[in-house]
């Protein structure tokens, strides 16, 4: 099948083969057709399989070929958890978009507001925001969604996970009862099953690969270290082997900044990314690994959610996440769009109950490797985790989810930023507490 035989126009075909794209992958075949039908639509895909552009073609071609008033209006609005999947999602609109009149706009959180509100004042087709922003933006009435059509959840778990929801359901207020909804997600688990129980109407149901599967083409691999040498063995390891573009996980944003001045000092150029980090930061760090020239970037899960690297070959758990589902959020980076990748996860005695967790909900048990010279002491007693602690026997219980009642958006078991504190910017929206910004406007 080509993207021709899907139906969509020709300004959006140009566009996809500017991008050098010739067949629409699984995700794409289809929730293009059930995007232009009009219904809502419940969907679930792994990272790395094109489910942007299967909700960004077709709500193009909706909106394109739809009646716009004399100003324009925001017709459709995507919302996403973070800055970085904002901005990649924003990215998509302008591209596939190049030969349309439409105007889209990005808003995010961690730099200044008014430029957006500059950029917003004159009107737009597609909005693409994360919701704190978004949602200081319309208190003052800087943004009006009365006029929305298509709203797409982007990422909806993460949302979830983050504590967004109550932001969510504020914004479903104020937008017009009748639109098109379209909820994507990583995962189907019970909560997002819930909240499109809620949201959505009849909607068409896809799930291209099974539930929490890890991606097939990547090459995992448990190597058992004592917890005092997984720096030395992550830097023997990425000399040892010549790695290049090395995205590492740490659970807490200090763990992150450590990490990654240890490696620097080794003559490992590494940079860290988390929500402490100034968008700036963040943009440059990134932008570096993306061309090669930063060969380690070390991230905390909410920072690398929606990093979209072409062929990124080497993902390392320097910590295993607290929550089971994370994992298979993580090594996703990797083995994207048919390319083969390598994830590599660093594993102490503490951390033995959690990779039972990952392993079950895998369901897979995955390959133990001893690299000589960094032998675990098999004496060793396992600790608490730090900032997340290691319930009932290391996350044992439900694959590693939450336990004893943690809930989530407040002080949960999870690891990924300080313990499960709220990280600066959107990503850290918390009630009485807000720190917002966002991105020059893109004609799409």
């Amino acid at each position: 099948m080509t993207f021709s035989e899907l139906g969509l126009r020709a300004e959006l075909l140009r566009a996809v083969e500017a991008q050098g794209y010739t067949t629409p992958t699984p995700i794409q075949r289809q929730a293009i057709p059930a995007v232009l039908e009009g219904g809502d639509l419940l969907a679930s895909a792994q990272t790395g399989t094109g489910k942007t552009a299967g909700f960004t073609l077709p709500m193009l071609q909706r909106l394109a070929g739809g009646p716009r008033p004399g100003r324009r209006e925001v017709r459709a609005l995507v919302l996403t958890p973070t800055r970085e999947l904002a901005a990649q999602v924003g990215e998509s609109v302008a591209d596939y978009g190049r030969h349309l009149t439409l105007k889209s706009h990005v808003i995010f959180g961690g730099v200044g507001q008014q430029p957006q509100v500059d950029a917003i004042r004159p009107g737009l087709d597609v909005l693409v925001a994360t919701p704190g922003r978004l949602l200081d933006l319309q208190q003052q009435k800087h943004v009006d969604l009365s006029k929305v059509e298509i709203l797409v959840l982007d990422e909806a778990d993460r949302m979830l996970d983050m504590g967004f929801i109550h932001d969510i359901r504020k914004i479903l207020r104020v937008l017009p009862e009748k639109r098109q909804n379209l909820l994507f997600s990583a995962t189907f688990s019970d909560e997002i099953q819930a909240l499109a129980n809620k949201l959505l109407d009849r909607p068409a149901m896809i799930e291209v690969a099974r539930r929490n599967t890890t991606a097939e083409l990547v090459d995992q691999a448990i190597y058992r270290v004592d917890r005092e040498k997984k720096r030395e063995l992550l830097a023997h390891l990425i000399t040892e082997h010549d790695w290049h573009q090395v995205l590492v996980f740490t659970r807490t944003k200090h763990g992150a900044n450590r990490l990654a001045e240890q490696l620097s000092k080794q003559d490992i150029p590494a940079m860290a990314i988390h929500g402490n980090k100034s968008q700036s930061a963040r943009t440059k760090a990134l932008a570096a690994f993306k061309t090669g020239d930063l060969q380690v970037l070390v991230a905390t899960d909410i920072a690398a959610r929606g990093l979209d690297i072409s062929e990124l070959p080497h993902v390392v758990n320097f910590e295993l996440p607290n929550v089971a589902e994370d994992y298979v959020h993580r090594i996703g980076r990797t083995g994207r769009a048919g390319s083969e990748g390598q994830a590599v996860s660093l594993v102490c005695v503490d951390e033995h109950g959690l990779l039972k967790g990952i392993e079950r909900l895998i369901k897979r048990d995955l390959e133990k490797r001893i690299e000589p010279g960094f032998e675990p002491d098999p004496n060793a007693k396992p600790e608490p985790i730090e900032n997340g602690r290691n319930r009932r026997g290391g996350g044992g219980g439900r694959g590693g989810q939450r336990q004893d009642g943690q809930r989530r958006g407040g002080q949960s078991a999870r690891g990924g930023n300080a313990g499960g504190q709220r990280s600066g910017g959107d990503e850290a929206r918390a009630p009485r507490r807000r720190r917002r910004g966002g991105q020059g406007s893109r004609q799409a």
